[in-house]
């Protein structure tokens, strides 16, 4: 288990990591497409629980859909990684009103289907960095940032 935090400064002199909790091998690749193409590294793609859990550490953001092979897990797996790893959390979603309750580091959510330019504002936005509030404009947030 990670117990340490990242700083800001930390994250802006590496490239900040990612990991993707999405069981649908397309939209998930599409994601990770969009974010190397925009500096960031992937960390992983994971398809369930299990798998998002064994590569959590090291993860800065994670891009969490709700329904998964496992069933409707993404919310306790939004919760696990942002308690246990302090993953900045942004859900990926069509049924945005199963966030009942967000995790503790969530951003927001992106429905589905998304545009890139909201998958790499959210990503910039969980590590810090400066977007417009029209890259940000299909990204809904829990406490909207200062843009």
């Amino acid at each position: 288990m990670n117990m340490t935090s990242v700083t800001t400064t930390e994250v802006t002199l590496r490239k900040p990591t990612v990991l993707i909790v999405e069981d649908e091998v397309f939209v998930a690749m599409d994601i990770e497409r969009i974010l190397i193409d925009a500096g960031f590294k992937v960390q992983a793609i994971a398809a369930d629980r299990g798998e998002a859990l064994a590569n959590a550490d090291g993860a800065d953001v994670a891009f969490v859909d709700l329904n998964l092979r496992d069933g409707p897990t993404g919310v306790l797996i939004a919760e696990e990684l942002a308690r246990k790893y302090a993953v900045k959390v942004v859900y990926v979603t069509a049924n945005p009103a199963q966030i009942v309750q967000p995790a503790e580091n969530a951003v927001g959510f992106i429905r589905k289907p998304f545009y890139d330019k909201a998958i790499v504002a959210a990503a910039a936005i969980a590590v810090n960095r400066e977007v417009s509030p029209e890259d940000a404009a299909e990204i809904t947030f829990f406490n909207p940032p200062t843009l």
